[in-house]
């Protein structure tokens, strides 16, 4: 019968499953990946921990900045991956935003200079993290390379982006393929980017319906307007439910819902979103309102782009 350790003993809370771990450590040394960069192996943990404040196993040493320094500078001696084992640093069931920023200091510039490197590696990380609804992603950058930084993913949100980046192929424009790539990258880090971006993906979509329908579109139209619009030209204003229909009223209230998402994303937008300048003490918005507003507008495009594609024009 195993024994039940006290709360103060457990291990934080973790998604990120021994396995996925595992599995990068396998995928390091396949590739005989030297995980400390072109850094010395305490210089590089000193980046993350604080090595004089860890203890040594090696009773010569009062902390773990000399035993690592003696082990692993002046005799290079034990296992190449000895870190993903080592209890001082707990990497096989810490937290997991501690696993995942380890990941990332692995990638910074500082730690590693070989671009392709860095690329092959991210991908390899994202191969097994995203089995967890993790990610690294490029959050910001230095000297014009890339410094790396953890997420939880919104699988929801991945599934609507996803959708309506389907959905939109057949207009080819590259400039609503960028919207939709922006639009989910602020979902996750600039709240007030994204909804400003989902109301421009909406009106992007309106504007393409209502020209290829009718040969033009009238580029100063409001968001409420172009929704109205192209709900009418696509048939599906409330109005074009028959009274005979079956559940008819309750289309014609699914339908009236279009136009009011729409106009409440647009006066979103203009409190919250880009486009107009705030007061410096303005409030900022959460990341989950950022998702609501962009599964709300890649749905809602996702749904206008089918029905166009749909019904004969």
């Amino acid at each position: 019968m195993s024994a039940v350790l006290p709360p103060d003993k457990l291990p934080p809370p973790s998604i990120i499953s021994e396995v996925t771990r595992r599995n990068i450590l396998d995928g390091l040394r396949l590739g005989q990946v030297r995980w400390s960069g072109r850094l010395d192996e305490p210089d590089f943990l000193s980046r993350l921990f604080d090595l004089k404040k860890l203890p040594s196993q090696d009773h010569r040493f009062k902390d773990a900045a000399g035993d690592i320094f003696q082990h692993r500078v002046r005799n290079d001696d034990g296992d190449a991956y000895w870190v993903f084992g080592d209890t001082r640093f707990d990497l096989t069931w810490c937290a997991d935003d501690v696993f995942v920023r380890f990941l990332c200091e692995m990638l910074h510039p500082v730690v590693r200079p070989e671009e392709e490197e860095v690329e092959r590696l991210a991908a390899m990380f994202n191969e097994h993290l995203s089995a967890d609804g993790w990610e690294i992603y490029p959050a910001t950058t230095v000297s014009s390379r890339p410094v790396f930084a953890g997420r939880r993913r919104s699988f929801h949100l991945d599934h609507a982006v996803r959708a309506v980046k389907s959905a939109v192929q057949p207009f080819g424009a590259e400039y609503v393929s960028r919207q939709i790539t922006r639009l989910y990258e602020a979902a996750h880090n600039d709240p007030e980017l994204a909804i400003g971006t989902a109301k421009e993906l909406l009106e992007t979509v309106c504007k393409s319906i209502i020209s290829e329908r009718l040969g033009t579109c009238d580029a100063n139209q409001e968001l409420p307007a172009l929704i109205k619009a192209t709900t009418k030209l696509l048939q599906l204003a409330p109005t074009d439910v028959p009274d005979s229909a079956k559940g008819a009223e309750i289309i014609r209230i699914l339908l009236n819902s279009l136009g009011t998402v729409a106009g409440r994303l647009a006066e979103l937008r203009n409190l919250y979103g880009t486009g107009h300048g705030k007061g410096a003490g303005a409030r900022i918005l959460d990341e989950r309102h950022a998702r609501l507003a962009v599964g709300a507008a890649a749905t809602l495009a996702t749904f206008l782009v089918e029905t166009h594609q749909a019904r004969p024009k």
